[in-house]
């Protein structure tokens, strides 16, 4: 069975950002969101909103389409 999309969208943000070679400190000031919540983001405990993951996609300078590819 498939784990949840928001914790598959998760380990793409994380593997977006880790290609950058950013921490998680430098995304979240980068998406303007607290590094608490960059977390909560990135292990899919966090219910984002559509506004939100279009957030994440500019500040990882990918199109929003790119966070959910394959997934």
């Amino acid at each position: 069975m498939k784990a949840p999309l928001r914790k598959r969208l998760g380990k793409r943000i994380v593997d977006l950002r880790k290609a950058r070679g950013w921490s998680q400190e430098e995304l979240a000031y980068r998406a303007g969101y607290t590094r608490s919540y960059m977390s909560r983001i990135e292990t899919g405990s966090a219910r984002l909103t559509v506004d939100a993951i279009e957030v994440l996609a500019g500040a990882l300078k990918k199109p929003l389409g790119k966070l959910f590819e394959g997934l």
